[in-house]
């Protein structure tokens, strides 16, 4: 006897931003699927945007409440998000309360109403709301689990793709109807410290790959937009990075002879170094040379905004803010209050995208780190975002701020992430003869030959250039505040030029 594996399930979107990412497409046609949470962690919303979505993509929906709120008042609150449209209703996308047929004549009342409505309406999708008000009505526990069995057999015959919205359990706990579903979504509202964060879980998904552990979603005017978890997300980058061939230079002419022609195109870098010591600007100067070269450019940020970066570029000549008006530059500005990490990776991979960009500088780890619930996930966080960054040919300079000024501890915010990129390149300040000094070393290169020397980072308004090499036998980056003797080397005494004279 030859078996014929069936055809495959037609996969039904969900038209929530991030949520078919995680679910690999969307749900699977004819399926039962239980979204369970707390009071206020969102169901109803998810219930609703998933119908707004059905309908407007020529679906039929029958949402049927139970023991909730009235359907005006449901109606009500969701005028104000922008998935919500009146034409649907009542043509549609029908809105039927169940609770007296429950009382009255029990589930099987219940389930012969459903049926009658997704015959009468036509439905491809039903949304039971108040699955906990069919299950505390129920004599036993076998009648509930006949009641559920019954209802997916009744949909999974016709197609209709059906959502049982119910209050949250906890994991450690079964419950009947978890076992006879196709899926079980469960929606969190959690006090991290003093922040409050939603989470979403796909605790069980028949018939399909998903992405599992907690993905981070939020609640706006635009409804529920999920943000999966990016070393989840990108665990296979959009292509294997491959060696690198090129060189791009930086626009400083003596760093980019330190680094043997420039940066390898499709790395990434790491510019660390205490306040004031240069970081920002030596990443603007880097945008500045990309946009010379007719490279798309971005810049994101958390601490300065767009105006005030022009003008520390404008102050060492570097006219960013015509680079910006020819949108051969986007700034892209994210002050750092309650942040996710995750949608951070998908603004930027966005921008990215959209314009081909070449040149990245990201300016502040630091601001990845604080938006982070789960401080464990950091490291992994980088690890994927960089692999995918270097898969799209995405020469990338990060700036990460050490804590101490002065002294022989040298303290980063994000730990390990040195091990994660190809070049590393350290500013410090140094004391001598009553001045501050700016001090620049390459402490790696991957792949490639470097010059070691410690040289100085001087900084005017005729730009950057890098002056003097510090030849003394004292340890000028642990001990910054001892007056090393200095003098020019002949590979530097001549690079501290006027701009116009550049290449």
């Amino acid at each position: 006897m030859t078996v014929v594996a069936p055809p495959s399930l037609q996969r039904i979107p969900s038209g929530v931003l991030g949520l078919d990412a995680v679910l690999d497409s969307g749900f699977l046609q004819g399926g039962t699927y239980i979204i369970a949470g707390m009071p206020g962690t969102g169901k109803t919303i998810l219930g609703n945007q998933i119908c707004f979505h059905h309908v407007a993509h020529g679906g039929r929906v029958v949402y049927v409440t139970l023991l909730a709120e009235t359907h005006g008042r449901m109606l009500a609150h969701l005028r104000g998000l922008a998935f919500f449209s009146e034409e649907p209703l009542a043509s549609a996308l029908h809105y039927v309360s169940a609770y007296r047929v429950l009382t009255q004549e029990g589930l099987k009342g219940l389930l012969e109403l459903l049926r009658q409505l997704i015959r009468d309406h036509r439905a491809t999708m039903l949304v039971l709301d108040g699955l906990v008000s069919a299950s505390a009505s129920a004599p036993n526990e076998l009648a509930f689990k006949e009641f559920v069995h019954e209802l997916n057999t009744l949909v999974s015959v016709i197609g209709c793709t059906t959502f049982l919205l119910t209050n949250g359990h906890s994991p450690k706990d079964v419950h009947p109807e978890h076992t006879m579903v196709d899926g079980l979504i469960e929606l969190t509202d959690e006090l991290i410290g003093v922040r409050a964060v939603r989470e979403l879980i796909v605790r069980k998904f028949r018939g399909s790959a998903h992405l599992r552990g907690r993905h981070v979603f939020q609640i706006t005017h635009q409804g529920i937009t999920v943000y999966p978890r990016s070393e989840a997300m990108l665990t296979d980058p959009v292509s294997v990075p491959g060696e690198y061939t090129s060189r791009v230079p930086v626009g400083v002419p003596a760093l980019d002879e330190m680094l043997r022609g420039g940066l390898q195109r499709g790395s990434a870098t790491l510019v660390m170094g205490p306040s004031g010591s240069g970081k920002t600007l030596l990443g603007l100067q880097f945008l500045a040379e990309g946009v010379a070269k007719g490279e798309p450019c971005v810049y994101f940020g958390f601490y300065e905004s767009p105006p005030r970066l022009v003008g520390k570029g404008q102050a060492i000549g570097l006219d960013l803010g015509g680079a910006v008006r020819s949108g051969a530059l986007e700034m892209i500005w994210q002050p750092p209050v309650e942040l996710v990490l995750d949608a951070l990776a998908v603004k930027i991979l966005a921008a990215i995208k959209r314009r081909g960009v070449h040149r990245l500088l990201i300016d502040g780890l630091v601001g990845f780190k604080e938006s982070t619930v789960h401080p464990e996930r950091i490291n992994r966080f980088f690890a994927a975002f960089t692999n995918e960054l270097r898969a799209l040919e995405v020469t990338t300079v990060f700036t990460e701020e050490t804590r101490v000024l002065f002294g022989p501890e040298v303290e980063t915010p994000v730990k390990g992430l040195s091990a994660l990129v190809e070049n590393h390149i350290f500013l410090r300040q140094l004391e001598w003869k009553g001045e501050l000094r700016r001090v620049l070393a390459i402490l790696k290169t991957r792949e490639s030959g470097h010059d070691s020397s410690l040289r100085e980072l001087i900084i005017d308004d005729q730009g950057l250039q890098i002056g003097a090499r510090f030849d003394s036998t004292s340890a000028v980056l642990t001990d910054p505040g001892l007056p090393p003797s200095r003098r020019r080397s002949s590979r530097g005494a001549g690079s501290r030029k006027k701009r116009g004279d550049r290449k």
